[in-house]
């Protein structure tokens, strides 16, 4: 049987853990909100310009944009993994790194070369312990990513693309779907040829939503207009991924931290049990004790 001492302050120290985990419960619930609202506010607009960019490079007849022709042969593969800057959010970091990971393991196979980017320190930490060198490392963006922030990054890709230096550019995050299913995916960005393919089905004339493609009189040129369109379009693209990743973080250390708080509660109940058969165990003996000596006066 333990001891009554040993009990208590072992019950104490677990109230002391289930304030924390509740505490940061609360918290990730509140980022979780104002993360969702600019998720949200942003898939509609992210979606509504991946659809005008595909809809005007479609009816600009020969115009095309670099950032929409893909390679005929990969011989660099550029990797940016979205990874959080602390743990305690469940399987959100391991889940992405997997896929990264799978992704990695494709690029090998294919005798591909690649570069690999990290965002989060829990990637970093990852790419140590696998001997996995890094072209750069980002720890910047937490649960507020800033557009200005991302737009400077999307500018360095969209400048090593268009110069030749990597043909196609993966993006290994988890993906929000909705706040009760997200999901770890490696998307390419570059070429957005696929962006392209997923939006619109290509150039017909018909579009996937079943209206009919819109003729575009384009003031001054096609040419201008896209070279503005598609570099915004593919900013706002990343940025999303960012979002997505951000709230999806949230959602895991939440629902994380409710179970700690749930198994926190439990533990305090089992203790108390133990502690209350070693207290009566006690009380018990010191009767015995009592009784025997009582009738060893007699």
């Amino acid at each position: 049987m333990a001891n009554s001492r040993v009990l208590l302050k072992r019950r104490k120290a677990v109230r002391n853990i289930r304030k924390i985990t509740r505490t940061m419960e609360l918290i990730a619930t509140t980022r979780f909100k104002k993360a969702l609202d600019r998720a949200t506010e942003a898939e509609a607009y992210t979606r509504k310009i991946a659809e005008l960019a595909v809809d005007l490079s479609c009816s600009a007849g020969e115009v095309s944009h670099p950032l929409l022709e893909k390679r005929p042969t990969i011989r660099k593969n550029l990797l940016l993994v979205l990874t959080a800057n602390r743990g305690l959010c469940g399987g959100y970091n391991s889940n992405v790194l997997r896929e990264a990971a799978r992704r990695i393991a494709e690029l090998r196979t294919a005798n591909t070369e690649f570069d690999l980017e990290m965002s989060g320190k829990r990637g970093a930490t990852w790419c140590r312990f696998q001997g996995l060198a890094l072209s750069a490392f980002y720890d910047k963006f937490e649960d507020k990513p800033q557009f200005a922030q991302v737009a400077e990054l999307a500018t360095k890709y969209i400048t090593l693309y268009v110069g030749g230096q990597i043909d196609r550019l993966d993006v290994a995050y988890m993906k929000f779907h909705n706040p009760a299913r997200q999901e770890a995916v490696v998307e390419t960005l570059l070429p957005l040829s696929t962006l392209v393919t997923s939006t619109r089905h290509g150039c017909d004339p018909v579009a996937a939503d079943g209206t009919t493609a819109v003729d575009y009189e384009y003031a001054p040129s096609a040419a201008d207009i896209l070279s503005e369109l598609v570099p915004m379009a593919f900013q706002v693209r990343l940025f999303k991924c960012f979002l997505d990743a951000a709230v999806s973080e949230q959602i895991a250390r939440r629902i994380a931290m409710k179970a700690a708080t749930e198994n926190a509660a439990e533990l305090i109940k089992s203790i108390t049990r133990e502690y209350n058969r070693a207290r009566q165990a006690h009380i018990t003996k010191e009767l015995a004790e009592i009784i025997a000596g009582a009738e060893a006066l007699k």
